[in-house]
């Protein structure tokens, strides 16, 4: 069945919302890099790693949608969950914490623009998200930012090589939870935000108490608790919308600011480490983002019959099914798809994944 492109209100640039909501949750991941150090002196990687889901835990909570306006976790969720939780809210947040002690704030930050990379190559691989010459280019520029800050970091000398690659682990292991997450950007964002952060909390606490680590302070304690709450809680929520409005790989590319912006507050904070380089790179990954930003991918392509839920509205050209009152706003309950072939501005989404 087809239909023209004049009948459809999407826009001439689908990936700004997508792009906007990853550069807010960089914004908020990127300040917490330093503050975590700040906060983490003398607090062993498992405790740190703790109280910072704790706090994600919070805002999990106090977010959770009612459920005719987002689509629930389920069941047969709780797999991938445990996966995401395992590389995201365990791995990742520990190896971080450790290399955060043994680097400086601003190299770690540097180093966090290895997370697009991983992102962007497993959305390819285990997606089949397009990765045009456009995004290519702003991966590129992104990475090309990246090495060209930690060039000029690296003429301070290697005493902080195990901290950099500690922290290296923890991109790859957030960009495997990244691409993972994809599947569950449907679901209400604070329940996976939730779930994940109570999984992450109850295994980092209990790694924490077996291995002896010295109980925090309070003050250290609700400075890492309220980080968590914005740096990966509040950050969390805006990507899984971000990966729901243009997929796994852009979002992750996009979300490659978060060292600069890391950086530049570690800068403020006194840490001197970065010199011409912190400039230079800063402004490629800028144009990166820009890039990413301005994307707009059309051509005629089909929609094959589909039943699923998530939250959408009916102003967007895809769910055209009626309701006898028609809801105001966005909304979530099962629906399906007519088959439908016609052309549109479009992003690797859940309603585009068709191959190229």
């Amino acid at each position: 069945m087809a239909s023209s492109s004049d009948q459809h209100n999407a826009s001439h640039f689908p990936a700004l919302k997508g792009g906007l909501l990853a550069l807010l949750a960089a914004a908020l991941f990127g300040i917490s890099t330093p503050l975590v150090q700040r906060l983490g002196v003398a607090l062993g990687p498992f405790s740190t790693a703790a109280l910072l889901y704790a706090g994600a835990a919070l805002v999990g909570g106090l977010l959770r949608r009612p459920a005719e306006r987002e689509a629930r976790l389920l069941r047969s969720d709780l797999p991938r969950l445990l996966a995401v939780a395992g590389f995201g809210a365990v791995i990742a947040p520990v190896a971080m914490a450790w290399g955060l002690q043994r680097s400086s704030a601003t190299g770690a930050s540097l180093m966090l623009t290895l997370e697009a990379l991983f992102t962007a190559l497993l959305a390819w691989k285990l997606y089949g998200e397009t990765m045009d010459r456009r995004v290519w280019g702003a991966v590129l520029l992104l990475l090309a930012g990246g090495i060209t800050l930690l060039l000029d970091l690296g003429q301070a000398g290697g005493g902080q090589l195990w901290g950099l690659l500690a922290v290296m682990l923890a991109t790859a292991a957030w960009g495997m939870d990244n691409t993972l997450s994809r599947a569950l950007a449907e679901r209400d964002p604070a329940q996976v935000v939730l779930a994940k952060a109570l999984l992450g909390v109850s295994a980092t606490a209990g790694l924490a108490l077996l291995s002896g680590e010295p109980l925090p302070g309070a003050g250290a304690a609700l400075g890492l608790v309220a980080v968590g709450a914005t740096g990966y809680g509040l950050s969390l929520r805006f990507y899984l919308l971000a990966q729901r409005a243009f997929g796994a790989a852009r979002t992750g590319s996009v979300f490659a600011f978060a060292p600069f912006i890391g950086a530049a507050l570690a800068f403020a904070l006194g840490d001197r480490s970065g010199g011409w380089g912190l400039v230079v790179g800063g402004a490629l990954m800028l144009v990166g983002v820009l890039v990413h930003l301005a994307e707009s991918h059309e051509h005629e392509h089909e929609h094959h019959e589909l039943m699923h839920e998530h939250a959408h509205s009916h102003d967007d050209g895809h769910h055209d099914h009626v309701h006898d009152p028609m809801p105001a706003g966005p909304h979530s309950h099962p629906h399906r798809h007519r088959a439908i072939r016609h052309s549109h501005a479009h992003v690797p989404d859940a309603h585009h994944t068709h191959e190229h």
